[in-house]
């Protein structure tokens, strides 16, 4: 319920302003830039931009519990790739 609640308030977040949906997701990333990048170009373009990033979030959170999760293209920061799950891996590089 917690997921679901959280999950609702970052989509009313995102749907007024989308580069702050994108900082409670990926922090201060390039995902972040490219976003604020394509919200001033259009309001609809960071709308997409911030609702997919979400999607690869969310979808990867929940395959993360199951399995590793498959990176999504266009997405450069590591949290969302991997769904927010910090996995540590030593003597292997990312």
């Amino acid at each position: 319920m917690a997921g679901t609640c959280s999950m609702l308030c970052l989509i009313l977040i995102t749907l007024f302003v989308p580069p702050l949906g994108v900082f409670l997701i990926s922090g201060c990333s390039v995902d972040l830039l490219i976003n604020i990048l394509l919200t001033i170009l259009g309001y609809l373009p960071g709308h997409i931009h911030a609702f997919y990033l979400e999607y690869v979030y969310y979808g990867n959170r929940n395959a993360a519990e199951a399995t590793a999760p498959r990176r999504a293209p266009g997405v450069y920061s590591e949290r969302i790739q991997r769904g927010g799950h910090h996995h540590q891996t030593y003597g292997t590089t990312p």
